[in-house]
C-alpha cells in the first residue's frame, strides 16, 4: 500500500450546525449514495449502458460544498464524468438523473448525455464532462459573466459564485494551470475543488505529479489554496463557506483540494484490482455517511429515528425515480437534430 498522507485535522466544536441543516446534508449524502448503489443495479441488470462512474465515499465533498455553502439554482456548479451526485445535491430531481441514465426523452439532458453529460439550466448545472479537466474553462468562463455583469453592467443581482469539480488526474493538465491563472489574476468569484480520491483511473496520484500536495500549487498563481479531510462533510463546509464568502466579496478563488476516496471501481467496468485491501478498509473506516451520523446523533441533534426515516424516505424517492425512468418515453427520432442549437 502507497503510503497514506496525513489527513488535515478538524474540531467540530466550533461548528454552527442546527438540527435542521444536519438533516440536510444527512440526507443529501445518503440520496447521492442510495442513488450511486441503485445505479450499479441498474448497470448490471442491462438497464443503463455505456461507462457509469460512481461516487460513492466522496459525497462530503458535493454535499459539504453544494448543499452547504452554495445557493442551489442560484450559484452554478461544473461537474465531471462523475456527475450523478453533483446533479442531486444541486437540486436536479432523482427522476430526472435516473431518467438521462436510462437515456429517456424525461432525463435532465433529454436523454442525449447520458451518465457522463448531466445538464440541467434551471438548476444551474452546467454539465458533466466526459474527458479530463474540460469544465474548468467552463467553469471560469461563468464565474467571468457574473462578475462581468455585477461589475461592468451594474446587476447587483450577479452576486453568483460558481463551484468547479476535478479529480487529481486533473492537475497536470494544461487547461488546470492556465485556468487558475486567469481566475487569480481576474479575481473570478471560482471555487476550484479538486476531489483527490488517490486514484486517475488506475494511477496512483503520488506516482503521477512532482509534489502531490496539489492545493500548494494555488501559491504559484497568488491564490488562496486549502487542504481539507474530504471525508467529513462538516469540515467541507466550513471551508467551503470560507471560500464562497471570499469569492462573493470580490475577493478571488480559491483552490481547494479534498482528500477522498471512491469506494468502487473507476466506473463500473473496472475490476479494481490494482487498489490493495488494507487501503481500501482504511478509507471504508472513514464513510463520510457514518461519520455524520455519529456526530449527529452525540450532539443530541437528531434520533437513530430520525436517520432510519431519511433511509427510509430515500429509499422510496430512488425506487420511484427508477419507476419514472422505466415508465418513461424514447427521445423521439423526428427530434434527432433538436438541441443542437439554442432554441428562443
Amino acid at each position: 500500500m502507497i503510503q497514506e498522507r496525513p489527513l488535515p485535522t478538524f474540531s467540530p466544536t466550533a461548528v454552527q450546525l442546527s438540527r435542521e441543516e444536519g438533516l440536510a446534508l444527512y440526507e443529501d449524502m445518503v440520496l447521492g449514495r442510495t442513488f450511486e448503489d441503485k445505479c450499479a443495479e441498474m448497470y448490471y441488470r442491462g438497464k443503463m449502458f455505456g461507462f457509469v462512474h460512481l461516487y460513492n465515499g466522496q459525497e462530503a465533498v458535493a454535499s459539504g460544498v453544494i448543499r452547504g455553502a452554495m445557493r442551489p439554482g442560484v450559484d452554478y456548479v461544473c461537474s465531471t464524468y462523475r456527475d450523478h451526485v453533483h446533479a442531486l445535491s444541486a437540486g436536479v430531481p432523482a427522476r430526472e438523473v435516473m431518467a438521462e441514465l436510462f437515456g429517456k426523452a424525461t432525463g435532465c439532458s433529454k436523454g442525449r448525455g447520458g451518465s457522463m453529460h448531466m445538464f440541467s439550466a434551471q438548476h444551474r448545472l452546467l454539465g458533466g464532462y466526459a474527458f479530463v479537466a474540460e469544465g474548468i474553462p467552463v467553469a471560469a468562463g461563468a464565474a467571468f459573466q457574473s462578475k462581468y455583469r455585477r461589475e461592468v453592467l451594474g446587476d447587483a443581482s450577479a452576486d453568483q459564485v460558481t463551484a468547479c469539480f476535478f479529480g487529481d488526474g486533473a492537475c497536470n493538465n494544461g487547461q488546470f494551470f492556465e485556468t487558475l491563472n486567469m481566475a487569480a489574476l481576474w479575481k473570478l468569484p471560482l471555487l476550484f475543488v479538486v476531489e483527490n480520491n488517490k486514484w486517475a483511473i488506475g494511477m496512483a496520484h503520488e506516482r503521477a505529479t512532482s509534489d502531490p500536495h496539489i492545493y500548494k500549487k494555488a501559491s504559484v498563481f497568488n491564490m488562496a489554496g486549502v487542504e481539507v479531510d474530504g471525508m467529513d462533510v462538516l469540515a467541507v463546509r466550513q471551508v467551503a463557506q470560507t471560500a464562497v464568502a471570499r469569492a462573493r466579496a470580490g475577493e478571488g478563488p480559491t483552490l481547494i483540494e479534498a482528500l477522498t476516496y471512491r469506494f468502487r471501481g473507476h466506473s463500473l467496468a473496472d475490476p479494481d484490482e490494482l487498489r490493495s485491501k488494507e487501503e481500501k478498509e482504511f478509507w471504508l473506516s472513514r464513510d463520510p455517511i457514518k461519520r455524520l451520523g455519529s456526530y449527529l446523533l452525540e450532539q443530541d441533534l437528531v434520533t437513530s429515528q430520525d436517520l432510519k426515516t431519511i433511509d427510509q424516505k430515500i429509499k422510496q424517492t430512488v425506487e420511484e425515480a427508477v419507476v419514472f425512468a422505466e415508465q418513461s418515453p424514447e427521445p423521439a427520432p423526428s427530434e434527432l437534430r433538436r438541441y443542437i442549437f439554442a432554441e428562443d
